[in-house]
């Protein structure tokens, strides 16, 4: 018999005006998310930011009342393959922060794109700057602390990880390191070129993933639909149903052996019915349908 699937747990990225626990827990429960990912400083910026200790407690203590996983998304800027050294001081210390602060938070994982290697005929030496400068970030991680989880990219410029078949070279520069897992974003793969939206195609392309990087190291879901069609390498997110992905990958997603118990965040903020949360708060509730109907058609359940 195969074993019990453990149901996704299905949340957002949310919003935190107001404070990391006042504005996000708020939210949280707006729109009714079971895992939650946040920036805990500017995403499109360098600066490292401490907190403020009393949202921290009451971040870290909300989440565990609710069971809610957490997680945090590193800044866009972040690239450890560049050639700026500039660049990839501030991306380390960026990587190494956000780690600490995940650690602080209770999290469960920080989301870093793979990065681009900028240049021309650069992709074994960007690979080789993965190996000389983030892995010894690895090794000092705090114990016990979240995981860094790679999360492929559309495509666009000299992606270090796109496919995910390209993770493989990627996770060989760390050396397969026990803190390195994946997010997988669905609008990303597909804009790489994955073919979602055949039957069997989201199935095919997680199959792929496990074969790659091995079981167990996905540990996080970015589920966006795209406004761009498959090979776009465009980075474009729409709402679950309203762009090129439609629904029924979703499903596949969901119902696949390695999301078994991942938890699922979708990233794009609607304005459906006139705020933010109530678009978010609608893709939860359709994602949440597709697992639960998945769950009762597994043969396991």
């Amino acid at each position: 018999m195969l074993p019990a699937r453990s149901a996704p747990p299905i949340g957002a990225h949310i919003q935190i005006k107001g404070g990391l626990a006042r504005g996000g827990l708020a939210y949280t429960d707006a729109v009714g998310a079971r895992a939650v990912q946040v920036f805990v400083g500017n995403p499109r910026g360098w600066k490292l930011s401490a907190g403020d200790p009393a949202q921290d407690a009451r971040f870290v203590e909300g989440c565990a009342e609710r069971g809610v996983p957490s997680f945090i998304h590193a800044p866009f800027l972040v690239n450890v393959g560049s050639p700026s050294e500039a660049t990839v001081e501030q991306s380390i210390a960026s990587v190494a922060h956000n780690l600490a602060r995940g650690a602080q938070l209770g999290c469960a994982g920080v989301v870093v794109h793979a990065g681009s290697a900028v240049g021309e005929d650069r992709y074994e030496a960007a690979l080789r700057q993965l190996h000389e400068r983030l892995l010894p970030v690895l090794d000092a991680a705090p114990a016990g602390g979240p995981r860094l989880l790679i999360e492929p990219t559309a495509g666009g410029g000299k992606a270090l990880a796109a496919t995910v078949e390209d993770l493989g070279p990627y996770f060989a520069a760390l050396e397969g390191h026990p803190l390195v897992g994946v997010c997988f974003d669905t609008c990303h793969a597909w804009a790489a070129g994955h073919d979602l939206v055949t039957p069997g195609g989201m199935t095919a392309t997680l199959d792929a993933l496990e074969a790659t990087v091995g079981p167990g190291r996905l540990g996080l879901v970015h589920a966006n639909d795209s406004l761009d069609e498959r090979g776009s390498k465009r980075d474009r997110h729409a709402t679950i149903g309203a762009g090129s992905i439609g629904v029924a990958p979703f499903a596949e997603l969901l119902a696949h052996p390695s999301t078994s118990g991942v938890p699922v965040v979708v990233e794009t903020p609607s304005e459906l019915d006139g705020s933010p949360s109530a678009g978010h708060k609608r893709d939860i509730d359709l994602l949440c349908g597709l697992r639960d109907g998945a769950l009762l058609e597994s043969p396991a359940a």
